[in-house]
């Protein structure tokens, strides 16, 4: 059974680092207080705010940041302030022994992924698929995503319902939510953080990638028997597809159909979780049931006692 770290209480503390690609400090300025307005203390990392080259700080910088994040007690929850590239290359070096006593939520999403993964793959243990710093700096006022990880971090048991779609394949399912970025999924295969995807109801979304490259990362899905046995696929937005000179021939979703049209589970497609605004918050890991229905898709939350 997924374990799940204790859900925060008013003035608990959270922490903000960069794992991965830089960010200034005036793109977390909203972020920060946000959450304060929600009621925590905010602690942030040495990677924060570093001089914008492609990476926040060397390697050796980032491990040492998010170690101590995440060996420290007093600190409830990670928000990675934002993804681009970098967490696969400090992963192996990250010690988890006092995260595995006293687990807590990890907060990210695109190269994010590959913690979500790691953790799940190797303690059995949720984390947050959710929006990070730069959605703070989007229209506040009736921001159901954010919301959605205001709710997540309270513990409120999640629930949503989206329009169907015609390319959806009508079931219900039921199975531990997993996935997160396309290309890392396919990047992480054969590594210790490769997740398991056999009965597990699985969720994938990407950005500025060629319509070729899609192709190549579900093919890679494909061979590697990642999509034969799953309980059901929510695929998310792709947002800035391109396409090259000579044309692919088919849309980014037509592609992504003809990879699943074989296989039998429920299939729900334009679910909003993306690099765009739509990106609702998930528990990664955490049991779900999925209805996809004519007219509408559910995705709940399943509390097991």
């Amino acid at each position: 059974m997924t374990k799940l770290p204790p859900y925060l209480k008013k003035h608990d503390t959270i922490g903000i680092v960069c794992p991965a690609g830089s960010m200034p400090l005036s793109k977390i300025k909203n972020c920060i207080t946000t959450l304060k307005s929600w009621g925590y203390q905010v602690k942030c990392g040495n990677t924060l705010g570093k001089k914008p080259v492609y990476f926040s700080g060397t390697d050796k910088e980032r491990l040492e940041d998010f170690q101590q994040m995440l060996d420290d007690k007093n600190i409830r929850a990670i928000l990675c302030a934002r993804g681009g590239y970098g967490t696969s290359r400090i992963i192996d070096q990250i010690n988890f022994s006092i995260f595995k006593k006293n687990p807590k939520w990890i907060i990210g999403y695109s190269d994010i992924t590959v913690l979500h993964a790691h953790i799940f793959k190797n303690f059995q243990t949720a984390s947050l698929h959710a929006p990070m710093a730069g959605a703070f700096n989007d229209d506040l006022k009736n921001n159901e995503y954010l919301e959605s990880l205001a709710n997540a971090l309270k513990g409120k048991i999640f629930s949503y319902e989206c329009d169907s779609h015609p390319l959806n394949r009508l079931g219900k399912a039921e199975g531990e939510l997993i996935g997160g970025n396309l290309s890392i999924l396919a990047h992480l295969i054969g590594s210790a953080s490769d997740l398991n995807m056999h009965g597990k109801i699985l969720f994938f979304e990407d950005v500025d990638e060629y319509i070729y490259q899609v192709d190549r990362m579900m093919v890679q899905l494909k061979r590697s028997k990642k999509l034969e046995n799953l309980a059901g696929i929510l695929i998310g937005g792709f947002t800035g597809t391109k396409d090259t000179t000579v044309p692919f021939g088919k849309t980014v979703l037509e592609t992504i159909y003809e990879h699943i049209k074989e296989y039998h589970y429920p299939v729900c497609f334009d679910f909003p979780v993306s690099h765009s605004f739509r990106n609702i918050t998930l528990k990664h890991g955490q049991f779900h049931r999925l209805e996809v229905g004519r007219k509408k898709v559910n995705l709940e939350e399943i509390v097991c006692t």
